[in-house]
């Protein structure tokens, strides 16, 4: 049996970059995307992002910076982002074997006994749903799907954040590639409250116990960890260790394709 491989395909800033393939104009440009009724940002381009906007921001907030740094506000347009996400996922599709659509810009595939070179693949993939469809993705890789999460976010500040992370896992990081001194290099240089399933709660938790990076939580006792936050805090744990405790699932979930307002203000 192959060992499991998985990689979790993300589009960049997946609202703001929907409005970007029919308005080229917008790249470049410090861009937001705002709720139902135009209540609060939504999706925020790297260049909103550093004039420091939140997301989650009310838009009242936000009027002074259209005026003084150039912002473009744009009222959210559901439809349209329902019917990219279902072209991104058609192609993201063809990276593996099988697919698990996570939300509406997210998906898991599985690579499990792919042979070849995974990044090189990835690449490709990457390059065919830029080229085809507009939206720009990151992708990680890793033997669970915490890893291949935390691959993704590695990938992500690798590119927009020089010198947060090694420049080769840019766009594409495959942790399953790494030796075990490299992988936990990484994990040290990740905040604990960065990997999957770690709430702002448990962060809180974790830090008041020293437990402050990706590393310190990939070393802690699984035992440790249930008594501290019950099995879920273990599954984690046990899955920094690449060992599979979160089922993949290729059945397809409409509830998470296009999340409720008041959810999106929270990612």
């Amino acid at each position: 049996m192959p060992l499991p491989m998985l990689a979790l395909i993300d589009g960049n800033n997946f609202y703001v970059s929907c409005e970007r393939v029919f308005q080229p104009w917008l790249q470049g440009r410090p861009v937001v995307v705002l709720s139902n009724n135009d209540g609060c940002a939504i999706a925020r381009s790297d260049e909103a992002k550093a004039l420091g906007i939140k997301m989650g921001a009310p838009y009242f907030q936000l009027r002074e910076l259209e005026r003084d740094a150039g912002l473009i506000a744009l009222s959210a347009n559901f439809a349209l982002y329902g019917d990219m996400s279902d072209r991104m996922m058609s192609l993201a599709a063809g990276l593996g074997h099988h697919q698990e659509v996570y939300s509406i810009d997210e998906s898991f595939v599985d690579l499990s006994g792919i042979p070849g070179d995974l990044v090189r693949r990835a690449r490709t993939i990457r390059k065919r749903i830029h080229q085809w469809i507009g939206i720009p993705t990151c992708i990680g890789i890793g033997p669970t799907k915490t890893l291949a999460k935390l691959a993704n976010a590695i990938a992500k500040s690798a590119e927009r954040k020089p010198g947060s992370y090694p420049a080769q896992h840019a766009q594409i990081c495959h942790l399953g590639a790494c030796s075990p001194q490299e992988l936990a290099e990484l994990l040290q240089a990740t905040e604990v409250g960065e990997v999957w399933g770690v709430g702002p709660r448990i962060a809180a938790q974790l830090r008041a116990q020293g437990i402050t990076t990706a590393q310190d939580l990939a070393v802690m006792s699984p035992a440790a960890a249930r008594a501290m936050r019950s099995v879920v805090l273990e599954k984690t744990v046990r899955e920094l260790n690449g060992t599979p405790c979160i089922e993949f699932e290729d059945e397809p979930r409409p509830s998470n394709r296009l999340p409720a307002p008041a959810a999106l203000a929270a990612r």
